[in-house]
């Protein structure tokens, strides 16, 4: 397939990066560890040669945490409410590099501060894409899991957890951390710990009950894992009192969407799964017709 440009979702531990068509058709792929923790500011063009001469010498729209302090150049946020107008606006041209870096959305002025970098281009793509209505709330699991809310076809809310990180962290250090090498899935050990972190205010207390489970024969070793796990992602759902009897917009795929789902579910919401890939494309595609 010709291409037209090259559609990058560049992010802090991995990068996936496309060769697009003039109508929008994502090609030939390719998805590697390259994120930005991974490289320097100065590495940046040796890379895009390198993604060049695999997908073809074309121009570059880039998203995510490349435009980050971490990243190659810092392309400052656009504010809440925001919309794809909002994001082509702030883009940051780069004409020497042939590329095109996107801005991320910041929930500043209120109570609580937030930003995200990369998950708006899935969000606003899900709806110009009409997978999902211009009130939604959508759950983007992954390390940093993402709530976000938009009212009208613009992002209005956002709340990053740390479930993710905090479980890799469990895992890899502390007392626990012999307790989970098992594997995680979704079955009553995962289910007893969503129910056990949903609207824990002890959830401190929760994640030693791992330890004292096992030890006093009321979870089996194997299950320490999937249990840990819910506590949680029960209590990262849990938190949403706008929950119940609500759609929630699933922007994943494999596990931890299910696991989410699963938790959802639990918690009195109804988990609808989305085609994360195909509103990232419908995004990334409709800021490009944009920016030119």
């Amino acid at each position: 397939m010709a291409g037209d440009y090259i559609a990058i979702d560049w992010g802090t531990t991995n990068r996936r990066a496309w060769r697009v068509a003039a109508d929008g058709t994502f090609g030939e792929a390719l998805r590697d560890s390259r994120g930005v923790l991974a490289l320097t500011a100065d590495d940046y063009p040796a890379e895009l040669a390198t993604l060049r001469a695999r997908l073809g010498d074309l121009p570059v729209i880039a998203a995510g945490m490349v435009g980050s302090n971490r990243g190659w150049r810092e392309v400052p946020y656009v504010d809440a409410p925001a919309d794809l107008t909002a994001l082509a606006a702030g883009a940051l041209h780069l004409p020497d590099a042939g590329a095109l870096l996107l801005p991320g959305v910041a929930l500043r002025g209120g109570e609580r501060a937030d930003v995200m970098r990369g998950e708006e281009v899935q969000v606003l793509g899900a709806l110009a894409a009409g997978l999902a209505p211009a009130d939604a709330l959508f759950c983007q699991p992954g390390t940093h899991n993402k709530w976000i809310a938009t009212t009208a076809g613009q992002i209005t809310d956002v709340a990053t957890a740390l479930t993710g990180e905090l479980f890799a962290l469990l895992r890899g250090h502390g007392i626990l951390s012999a307790m989970l090498d098992g594997p995680v899935a979704d079955g009553a050990a995962f289910r007893a710990g969503v129910a056990r972190g949903a609207g824990a205010r002890d959830l401190t207390v929760a994640l030693f009950e791992v330890r004292a489970r096992v030890l006093l024969d009321r979870l089996d070793a194997v299950d320490a894992a999937s249990f840990a796990s819910g506590v949680l992602i029960g209590a990262d759902v849990g938190a949403r009192s706008d929950l119940k009897g609500r759609p929630v917009q699933l922007l994943a795929s494999g596990d931890l969407a299910t696991l989410y789902a699963a938790a959802i579910d639990s918690c009195g919401g109804t988990a609808l799964a989305l085609d994360n890939e195909r509103a990232f494309a419908a995004g990334i595609h409709r800021l490009w017709e944009m920016t030119r």
